[in-house]
């Protein structure tokens, strides 16, 4: 009698450690799954789109076009081939006062303008100041960077090819997130006029993801994502083996063996 008294003692230990490790499992996956409560087929209000706008520091490749090769020589820092149209890498960088300095024409401000913006800016003061009959400006970006520190894949500087980059679309382009990294706190430093601002991301709920002011990215923007408990107790030795499932699992079993064992 005492036997089986044991032996169904151990049998309801095991039984309980499983349903633990089953409920563990279940509260990981509501923290890894991004945006759990977004419906099916219904739309959802996003922001208004916000474009990259220049700071001081950033760089510009312009160019100016027109029928008169000869004359658009004047205005374009780099040397353009006539059959092919190649370029060299040049390019203009915003003062701190947020200005370009192009030939001719001389300073522009352009802090707070989007690349086509700028573009539209140099045509008209060509226009109006009769330097050109037909200008045709392109406007590209030279370094436009966004950094990510972390639970990522591909950690590091990525390039901004875009005129808008969204947390999500950057989030993917690092690698996407790794299963140990938190998905309910994303932090994304961003520096302006000197002066850094933090803001945390929980990108689990729509509504908190799409109204942040870090969706929208800028250069130089900041991405760090933090690891999560299991990965925190993954650096100490100590903690990560007696908080595994794998630990208690095989310490259940152990137990268990043992006690068939000692009442044969």
């Amino acid at each position: 009698m005492k036997h089986l008294q044991e032996i169904s003692t151990a049998f309801f230990f095991l039984v309980f450690v499983c349903l633990l490790i089953f409920f563990s499992s279940c509260k990981t996956n509501s923290k890894v799954v991004y945006l759990q409560d977004i419906q099916s087929n219904i739309a959802i209000a996003l922001q208004e789109v916000k474009e990259i706008t220049l700071k001081p520091g950033d760089k510009l490749n312009i160019v100016v076009y027109s029928r008169d090769q000869e004359l658009v020589k004047m205005f374009n820092l780099i040397s353009m081939s006539e059959g092919n149209n190649s370029r060299e890498n040049s390019y203009y960088t915003v003062n701190k006062e947020g200005q370009i300095d192009m030939p001719i024409l001389g300073l522009i401000s352009v802090e707070g303008l989007t690349r086509l913006e700028v573009a539209d800016l140099i045509k008209y003061r060509l226009l109006a100041g009769k330097l050109l009959r037909d200008p045709t400006v392109t406007v590209e970006y030279a370094n436009m960077y966004y950094y990510v520190m972390g639970e990522v894949g591909n950690p590091g500087k990525h390039e901004i090819e875009h005129d808008q980059i969204t947390l999500l679309e950057a989030l993917s382009e690092a690698g996407d997130l790794t299963i140990q990294g938190r998905r309910d706190n994303i932090l994304v430093l961003r520096t302006v006029n000197g002066e850094q601002t933090p803001y945390r991301v929980d990108i689990t709920q729509t509504e908190k993801l799409y109204g942040s002011p870090a969706f929208y990215l800028q250069q130089n923007d900041l991405i760090y994502v933090e690891p999560n408990t299991m990965r925190v107790n993954q650096s100490q030795l100590n903690a990560n083996t007696l908080r595994t499932p794998g630990f208690w699992f095989s310490t259940t079993s152990f137990v268990l063996s043992l006690i068939l064992l000692l009442t044969r």
